[in-house]
């Protein structure tokens, strides 16, 4: 997931050049793009996307931001999304461990309703103090949080900290990285507003794949190849997705979704990101795996 990018919900004319295009996830938005009078017709036209063959072939990591559930919108958007084959649900500004199991008690009641599909995973988006004071314990709440995902604008701007300072960075980035090791997710670094600095966004992508992130978060497809150059996969990841994708082929042979590969538990949505980071490596110019310096 080198790269995922975000589609605000409200702009259904996005979705079909979003699918074709080159980011390895979407994360559909029904949280901050979408204002409130328009909610409800946002979280219809991501599920319609979700349901379509378009999305379905896309070979996308397929995600849902979701308005928090303490708002009036989270509830709904959480109990809609059963069945669609959205892959992750991203649950905004998460600072309690309660949150994340009321989200999780929510998606079992809809999947239980609906009866098909995997577990829908769940990407907590770490953006405030207290939230990254806990997030190893937030990220270890339940065996659905697939993941930890930094919100810096979110985070540093009440407080008044630079983020343009290399050492701000890097404290919170690496903080935010050893919270998802303990709890044994993945880490995803957040978004950068300035379209017109592609130079800064290289330098928080960079620090972020040295500190073991697996990618960064896209405003606009411009970052995308950005994103994408910076997290291109090395050779021993090649290797594992090869091997992971192998055995997903026999696993669907033998009637199974989730398998083990070099002793870790996989399933579907760690399959479709090794898909799409082979995919990529056959459409690289030249082959290179190395990320550029």
């Amino acid at each position: 997931m080198r790269s995922k990018l975000f589609v605000p919900g409200v702009r259904p004319e996005l979705f079909a050049k979003a699918l074709a295009g080159d980011a390895d996830a979407l994360s559909f938005d029904l949280e901050d793009s979408v204002p409130v009078e328009a909610k409800d017709m946002a979280r219809g036209a991501v599920v319609q996307c979700l349901r379509s063959e378009a999305a379905r072939v896309s070979g996308k990591i397929l995600i849902v931001r979701s308005n928090a559930l303490d708002s009036a919108h989270g509830e709904a958007d959480l109990l809609s999304l059963a069945g669609t084959g959205v892959d992750m649900v991203n649950l905004p500004k998460v600072e309690r461990v309660d949150e994340v199991l009321a989200a999780v008690a929510l998606l079992e009641r809809a999947e239980s309703m609906q009866g098909v599909g995997p577990p829908i995973r769940l990407l907590l988006t770490i953006e405030t103090p207290c939230g990254l004071r806990r997030a190893a314990q937030l990220a270890s709440a339940h065996p659905r949080v697939a993941g930890l995902q930094l919100g810096l604008a979110d985070l540093f701007e009440p407080l008044g900290i630079d983020r343009r300072d290399p050492a701000n960075l890097h404290a919170v980035l690496f903080e935010l990285r050893v919270a998802a090791g303990m709890a044994d997710v993945f880490a995803c670094d957040g978004a950068f507003a300035d379209l017109s600095d592609d130079a800064a966004f290289r330098v928080e992508a960079l620090m972020a794949r040295r500190l073991g992130y697996i990618g960064k978060s896209c405003i606009h497809p411009r970052q995308v190849p950005l994103a994408n150059d910076v997290f291109r996969a090395s050779a021993d990841e090649i290797a594992r997705a090869r091997r992971i994708v192998e055995a997903a082929d026999r696993a669907a042979a033998e009637g199974r979704a989730a398998f083990v590969v070099d002793g870790q538990m996989i399933d579907p949505p760690f399959v479709k990101r090794a898909q799409a980071m082979l995919a990529s490596v056959r459409e690289t110019d030249g082959g290179s795996n190395e990320p550029l310096s």
